[in-house]
């Protein structure tokens, strides 16, 4: 019995420590963890897809992004990270790499479909400042026109739409938010202009803009800017003119799986280059109706569709032009984080604007179909 006793007294005397030790050794700390205690967020998605279109869109598109003819492409790594509290100081910063990055770029940058610019772009980034119903932002950040955005997770639709190409991506400057309720909130701004990073000309863009909730199911946004641009557009020393933009969007949820939207856009710039000669006042006009519905949990299919009026050529170049767009786009929700879509589109005109795969001398068609494959990966 003695020496049982004493072999127990032993093995506890060793075991003892590293029990201890073990019980006191500290978890470490995921990275996640580590952030949401910072109050610093990390998010971020991949979009990877393929484009096919039956006309020669090296010579003439309607597209903003997805302008291959026939090709696969890493369209956009998006990534934010942001610290934005409540009351106090916080910031955010957005930036996107890959073939949409080329046009995202904001003077004095080169930009544009075929510029062959740099596959990364500082697409957002600005300090901010809340207190109460006030939050103040200043530096480079995303415009308020428009349905669309340029983050592809942000979007139903694979393509952008025509309207998301004839208003601004980005603005650098300040704007200021005024939360009056819970259902209506107040927006104003004085920025650089369209898509520019520094000025190129000395006058500045006033912005306007209100969001409204009156039901619960609906929701309004209506935007304004005007001021001077160079036409065209960041083009120091060419002629100046004033540009006014008038924007609304409005979205109702008809029942749970099914939504409607509607966009509506006029842009008016003076001072442009008109038919015939010399400068006057030019006009885009546009509007856009967006059906979503969700026949089941992990299915989704979302029919876009628009009218654009380029009466002035302000927007393609080529006065007296109408243009139409017609979008079927379905998408399979395998998870929160991971989605796959195929989307078929059909542009036209009123006249002939597209050139067939392969020339670029004279239009010769007046319509171009377009097939995208898209697998989107959210984190």
């Amino acid at each position: 019995m003695k020496k049982l006793l004493l072999a127990s007294a032993v093995s506890a005397a060793f075991a003892t420590p590293g029990l201890a030790y073990a019980q006191a050794k500290p978890a470490v700390p995921t990275l996640d963890k580590v952030l949401e205690a910072s109050g610093i967020s990390v998010s971020g998605y991949i979009d990877a897809g393929y484009n096919y279109a039956d006309k020669n869109q090296a010579a003439f598109t309607t597209h903003v992004f997805d302008v291959d003819n026939n090709s696969f492409a890493l369209h956009q790594f998006g990534l934010t990270v942001a610290k934005q509290p409540k009351e106090g100081f916080g910031g955010l910063v957005n930036v996107t790499v890959g073939r949409d990055a080329q046009i995202l770029h904001s003077f004095p940058e080169a930009s544009g479909a075929f510029s062959g610019s740099s596959t990364f772009d500082i697409t957002q980034g600005y300090a901010q400042y809340a207190t109460g119903p006030l939050t103040v932002i200043a530096g480079k950040y995303t415009t308020m026109h428009g349905t669309e955005v340029v983050a592809s997770a942000g979007n139903t639709n694979i393509s952008r739409s025509i309207l998301f190409g004839a208003v601004p991506f980005t603005h650098t400057g300040f704007r200021a938010t005024w939360a009056l309720s819970d259902s209506l909130s107040l927006m104003a701004g004085i920025n650089n202009g369209w898509d520019q990073l520094t000025d190129s000309n000395r006058l500045k863009t006033f912005e306007l803009g209100a969001t409204w909730a009156p039901i619960k199911p609906l929701n309004i946004v209506v935007s304004g800017m005007q001021g001077k641009e160079t036409v065209p557009q960041s083009t120091p020393g060419n002629p100046e003119g004033s540009r006014t933009s008038l924007n609304a969007v409005a979205s109702y949820q008809i029942i749970d799986p099914l939504s409607v939207g509607l966009e509506l856009l006029s842009v008016q710039q003076d001072n442009a280059p008109v038919s015939g000669g010399g400068t006057g006042k030019a006009k885009y006009t546009g509007e856009a109706l967006y059906v979503t519905y969700l026949p089941m949990p992990k299915l989704r299919g979302v029919l876009r569709v628009e009218n654009f009026d380029d009466k002035d050529g302000f927007r393609y170049g080529t006065a007296n032009r109408k243009y139409k767009e017609f979008t079927l786009t379905f998408a399979y929700l395998a998870s929160d984080s991971f989605e796959a879509r195929a989307e078929l589109r059909q542009d036209s005109a009123d006249k002939d604007v597209f050139f067939k795969y392969g020339t670029t001398g004279t239009p010769d068609s007046k319509s171009m179909s377009s097939l995208a494959l898209q697998a989107l990966y959210k984190f």
